[in-house]
């Protein structure tokens, strides 16, 4: 959630690949709603398609990601879904360190006057994080090279 200059919210879903740390998909809406957490879902399992298994969600236990409407799609077999801290001993933790430097290191320097200016501000940050801004865990690669496996030698550049 994300209060705007008049004091409305926003709510923005986003999934990050905690290999790469490359977000694999985002959305924004001016209304909480589960379906918003089902449609980032839904769109970052297509990019995924074609895998021998399912790829694993790790979630918190949050409204957003446990409820009727994630279930079904669980149950659908396009993602299988593990809880942090519940079913599994560490956290969903890369996805919180992306929201710490997206809100600090960048929407917290504008200002944030309407949904629409915020939808434009997170699409130029995914793009630089993804694209451009290189990674230490990485030897400077960035989350799309190691993503796409296209990066080698970014640290000698």
């Amino acid at each position: 959630m994300i209060r705007l200059l008049d004091g409305t919210r926003a709510y923005l879903h986003a999934v990050i690949d905690n290999f790469s740390r490359r977000i694999l998909a985002w959305r924004l809406a001016d209304h909480f709603a589960v379906g918003n957490s089902v449609a980032v879902l839904v769109e970052a399992g297509r990019g995924l398609a074609g895998l021998a298994s399912p790829p694993t969600l790790v979630a918190d236990s949050g409204v957003e990601n446990v409820n009727g409407a994630v279930d079904e799609l669980i149950q659908s077999g396009l993602l299988r879904r593990v809880l942090a801290m519940s079913e599994i001993c560490f956290s969903n933790s890369m996805i919180e360190a992306w929201w710490r430097c997206l809100k600090h290191n960048w929407l917290f320097l504008n200002p944030l006057d309407t949904v629409a200016r915020l939808r434009k501000l997170v699409a130029f940050y995914v793009d630089e994080h993804n694209s451009k801004i290189p990674h230490a865990a990485f030897s400077g690669q960035t989350p799309d090279e190691m993503y796409l496996g296209t990066g080698p030698g970014v640290a000698d550049r």
